[in-house]
């Protein structure tokens, strides 16, 4: 998923670089992202954490203003607080402060495909087996830009990555045996 974030970021950093090359840093939202796979381990909660990771790698290259959108309501909820009067004047979150986004960032989850080679084996002697499972993945992602103040889409691009994984696995089959010893049938261990 890491590899997946990275290159989401790496797609979204070329394509602000194609748009207008402002004084101030690009203000953007990134939204919530959407599936249109059938993959088995979407749930609810993958696309706010698609949203999550994007959100924090496009933070942490610094060429961005990223403005919180999922949590505003948290956001607005301390303004009304300190409205109230019940908030220290001096400290209390101002209202009217909130940046607008010149940009939103949607992301689309548009090609899953797991198992797209691999496979695994093993072997088993006297009671012993060792095996092993190479599994590799597929995913696209579909990245679209949006103009804010226009409703345009600006920039819009896939990024594909692949994915592997390898497992091994050990087991051991005592059968017929009792406290270290041996029990033979027909002169055969």
């Amino acid at each position: 998923m890491k590899k997946i974030t990275f290159l989401l970021t790496l797609g979204l950093l070329f394509s602000f670089f194609s748009l207008s090359m402002a004084a101030e840093k690009p203000r953007l939202g990134v939204l919530r992202f959407t599936n249109h796979t059938s993959a088995g381990w979407w749930s609810g909660s993958v696309g706010t954490e698609l949203q999550d990771m994007l959100a924090a790698e496009l933070t942490s290259l610094g060429a961005f203003q990223v403005l919180e959108r999922k949590e505003i309501d948290a956001v607005l909820g301390e303004q009304d607080l300190g409205a109230s009067g019940r908030v220290d004047s001096q400290t209390k979150a101002k209202i009217g402060k909130i940046k607008g986004a010149k940009y939103l960032v949607a992301g689309t989850v548009s090609a899953f495909e797991e198992q797209t080679s691999g496979g695994g084996g093993g072997i088993s002697v006297m009671g012993f087996s060792v095996g092993g499972k190479n599994d590799k993945a597929y995913m696209a992602v579909d990245l679209k830009v949006i103009d804010t103040t226009t409703g345009e889409i600006v920039d819009a691009r896939t990024v594909e990555a692949n994915s592997s994984s390898f497992g091994l696995a050990l087991g051991a089959s005592v059968t017929g045996r009792k406290r270290g010893q041996c029990f033979r049938k027909s002169g055969q261990i």
